[in-house]
């Protein structure tokens, strides 16, 4: 009971760290603990509540991921063939044979990231004197076309396939939705639910089919490190911007059994998993190096060893899913509040409170013992 409380109590802290609401749930050993903290909409005090729906960013990459690699298992795509073979001309030149279809899960196809030319005000990231926050309500309902993105990604300078570190970019997974919609004749979301939402039993996680989300959820709030101040609200918005890379909308309970049934064997099968956390080095968006897989994350945190999932971000919202090396303990956590941390002399970013009680939560969640 006592680590019950604790779990609640350090939730509570994110919450007066400074994010307006917070809401989890946490596996262990078939026990289940969900919670929340906070608000889920400022203007009228609507709480937070574990149930909420939240837009689940890059999290969207291991669904995809699975999907394809589901494709791989029935022979229909090749893991190590050249893009080319599947999407003649797509990617234009050489490039098209030396891409391989693992490169674009694991990010290491050179292909850099689209974003900045999608978002023109924000091109100078990470210089944030340098930016403002006009692109954001430029788009918010413009419907943006995979193939308009893709050639954005397609036409920077790119890096070397296979070179590592890798570069993370949203273009390698709007191609493999490409790819998923070319080998079997159906758009990508609808593969993706079939093949991995309905076979995971998942009931409220789904690509959404226009600019809101479909029943509850926060309203997300946005600071771009100050840019935007006070932080606004971009709960409604058009998720074409990321397609397949990051725009579904799940719960944390749903992202938990999702995890739990791919680490199980149930989304694919075991030997594909193990391919899945072949992890390589990974120059994140924001110049981390992580280690990725095909889709999914592997993080080393000290005192819990090896975690395995995926965090993401998309404008006002923020979320990750974990779970331990051998599938006994997962946490999902969502907050809606994106890019609080405030800029420091450097030009970079300042670390904040916030961020020392996610990592508070994260260690009481997945420590284990309760």
């Amino acid at each position: 009971m006592k680590v019950r409380t604790d779990l609640q109590s350090t939730l509570d802290d994110i919450h007066r760290a400074g994010v307006p609401g917070v809401f989890a749930e946490v596996r262990e050993a078939g026990r289940v603990w969900r919670g929340a903290a906070g608000v889920a909409d400022l203007a009228t005090g609507r709480p937070a509540h574990p149930d909420l729906r939240q837009r689940v960013g890059s999290v969207t990459k291991t669904f995809t991921a699975a999907a394809v690699l589901g494709l791989v298992e029935e022979g229909r795509i090749g893991l190590d063939a050249p893009i080319d073979d599947h999407l003649p001309g797509l990617v234009p030149g050489e490039r098209g044979r030396e891409i391989t279809v693992r490169m674009l899960l694991d990010q290491t196809s050179g292909i850099p990231e689209y974003l900045p030319h999608a978002f023109p005000s924000l091109r100078a990231f990470p210089s944030l004197r340098d930016m403002s926050p006009e692109s954001l309500d430029d788009n918010r309902f413009r419907r943006f076309r995979p193939a308009e993105l893709i050639a954005m990604g397609l036409a920077a300078p790119a890096g070397k396939p296979g070179e590592l570190p890798g570069t993370y970019s949203n273009a390698n997974y709007l191609i493999l939705g490409r790819l998923l919609e070319r080998v079997t004749g159906t758009p990508a979301e609808e593969r993706i639910t079939r093949d991995v939402i309905e076979r995971a039993g998942l009931r409220h996680t789904s690509f959404p089919d226009g600019p809101r989300v479909d029943g509850p959820h926060p309203l997300m709030y946005e600071s771009f490190h100050g840019l935007v101040d006070p932080p606004r609200d971009y709960s409604v918005y058009d998720m074409s911007w990321v397609g397949v890379g990051a725009a579904l909308v799940s719960t944390v309970a749903d992202l938990n059994r999702f995890y739990a049934a791919l680490f199980d064997g149930k989304i694919v099968s075991r030997s594909t998993l193990a391919e899945m956390r072949r992890a390589v080095p990974v120059r994140s968006q924001t110049g981390e190096d992580i280690a990725y897989g095909l889709g999914l994350r592997r993080f080393e945190v000290p005192g819990l060893g090896t975690l395995w999932g995926h965090d993401g971000t998309v404008w006002g919202a923020c979320t990750m899913s974990l779970i331990s090396e051998d599938g006994a303990r997962q946490m999902s956590i969502a907050v809606n509040l994106a890019r609080w941390n405030r800029p420091d002399a450097a030009g970079g970013v300042r670390r904040h409170p916030i961020d020392d009680a996610l990592a508070a939560f994260t260690g009481r969640a997945m420590g284990g013992g309760w």
